[in-house]
This record gives structure tokens, C-alpha cells and sequence, in this order.
């Protein structure tokens, strides 16, 4: 077996020294990541009154079932074998796609940036991430994938925060139709 080299240790003393010369740009960087974080888990949290209001139950049942499902992605596909199961309007079913997409798409930015290490060169600049998730690309196994920590992925980020807030506006305005929907199936 073939070990791998260990990086580098970074002159840490040399970083702290000039980290105040970069910090306005990290500072952004890092602001960027505490609310994608923040708006992310708030959406995802959302997913307990969608599981609520699809299965007909409480939110204390409903938190239950979410705490017992150890995934986002599992979380979202309860959420979308219910809709497939229990709503008869096509219009409310396109809807609940649409927001599982759309969370979908902001989780996979989200877990880029929770699930992997930051490199900072001796400026104290973050230039790019190294992903810590283990991968298959056409074949074959890989480790690390980096990515850079540039003007572009810095304005995906931000991109990425507006979609989350937007997407917690569209969630709160679709929950009453939602529930309408299936107070009204339980009527019939």
C-alpha cells in the first residue's frame, strides 16, 4: 500500500499576522456561508409542516417523523412519495416538485461549502475549497475535488442565499393551500 504525503503545515503564525490585511474579503466569504447555512436550515425545517399537512397529523408527530429520518434527502423524498400518494390537484403537485428542485439545487451549493476544507494561502485569502466527499467521476474514484474560491463561485453563493430566501417566502405562501388541499380531500 502507498501512503499519501500529508500536506504542508501552514506557517499559521504568518496568516494570523496578515489576516487583518484580508479580511474583508474572507469576512464576505464567511458571511456568505453563515447565511446560506442559516436560510438553508430554515428551509429544510419547513419540510416538517409539508410532511404535517401531506400525512394529516400534528407537528409534534410531524417533527417526529422528521428527526427520524436522518437526511435531507430523505426528508425530501418522504415529502414527494406523499405528494405522489395523497394530492389529486396536479397544479399543488407541480408545486411541491418544484420546491423539492429547488431546495435541491441549494442544498447541493450548501454541502459544497459545509463539506469540505478551506485552503487559505499566507495572505490569509481563502483561494478555494477541497471537497471531502468521496466520488465516482467517469470511473474512477476521487477524493478530493477543488474548486476555487473565486469572484464566480463567490457570486453563486450570494445567488444561492436569494433563491433560499425566496424559496422560504414561496414555501410560507404555498403551506395554506397545501393544508386547504387536504382538509379538503378529507372531507370527501
Amino acid at each position: 500500500m502507498t501512503f499519501s504525503k500529508l500536506p504542508n503545515r501552514p506557517d499559521l503564525q504568518a496568516i494570523k499576522d496578515v489576516a487583518r490585511e484580508t479580511s474583508q474579503r474572507r469576512n464576505l466569504i464567511l458571511g456568505l456561508i453563515g447565511n446560506l447555512s442559516f436560510c438553508w436550515s430554515n428551509n429544510e425545517s419547513m419540510l416538517i409542516y409539508l410532511i404535517m399537512a401531506l400525512l394529516r397529523t400534528n407537528e409534534t408527530s410531524a417533527k417526529i417523523i422528521f428527526g427520524t429520518l436522518n437526511t435531507t434527502r430523505a426528508r425530501m423524498d418522504l415529502v414527494e412519495r406523499l405528494a405522489a400518494a395523497h394530492l389529486t390537484d396536479e397544479t399543488i403537485k407541480r408545486e411541491i416538485k418544484r420546491i423539492l428542485r429547488v431546495f435541491n439545487d441549494c442544498t447541493k451549493v450548501r454541502n459544497e461549502l459545509i463539506h469540505c476544507m478551506f485552503h487559505i494561502d499566507q495572505g490569509g485569502d481563502i483561494t478555494h475549497t477541497h471537497s471531502l466527499r468521496v466520488q465516482v467521476q467517469k470511473g474512477e474514484l476521487q477524493t478530493v475535488v477543488t474548486q476555487d474560491m473565486d469572484d464566480a463561485r463567490i457570486r453563486k453563493m450570494a445567488s444561492t442565499v436569494k433563491k433560499l430566501v425566496k424559496l422560504n417566502a414561496d414555501l410560507w405562501a404555498f403551506l395554506p393551500v397545501l393544508d386547504k388541499h387536504m382538509r379538503d380531500l378529507s372531507h370527501t
